[in-house]
């Protein structure tokens, strides 16, 4: 019965990401970013120096990822490329140290992108609905 919900689980995931618009897959990004912060955070409350290192590590990917997927054409893209290279060596700065203020650093502003990113959807739905409501009319 485990094994079987946990199949069902992955393949729901599965079908999240292939279904996922282009903002909804940058908020799963950010999501899972803060995600492995926590962990990673935690894991340096006890001390186990190897799920800190690969937590850090996997939120740098996802902050890679965001970087490699800027539209540099846009006029915010430079500013945000700035933010997300001084969060990846903030990163590293805390892997080496060990330091949680650091990470709470760099959590705050993924949580900050997240949340103005989760408004810009919600916006975007919004301006949808209406414009589709108004085609019916």
């Amino acid at each position: 019965m485990v094994a079987q919900n946990t199949a069902a689980f992955n393949a729901y995931k599965q079908n999240s990401v292939t279904t996922a618009s282009p903002g909804e897959l940058t908020l799963m990004l950010y999501n899972g970013c803060i995600k492995f912060l926590m962990k990673a955070k935690k894991a340096v409350g006890e001390k186990d120096i190897q799920e800190k290192n690969t937590n850090i590590q996997k939120a740098q990917a996802i902050i890679g990822e965001l970087m490699s997927t800027l539209k540099m054409e846009e006029a915010v893209a430079e500013q945000m490329l700035a933010l997300y290279d001084y969060m990846n060596r903030r990163l590293i700065e805390a892997n080496i140290n060990n330091d949680t203020a650091i990470i709470d650093e760099v959590l705050g502003l993924t949580t900050e992108f997240r949340d103005t990113w989760q408004e810009v959807i919600k916006i975007n739905r919004m301006q949808q609905y209406s414009g589709s409501n108004m085609q019916q009319i």
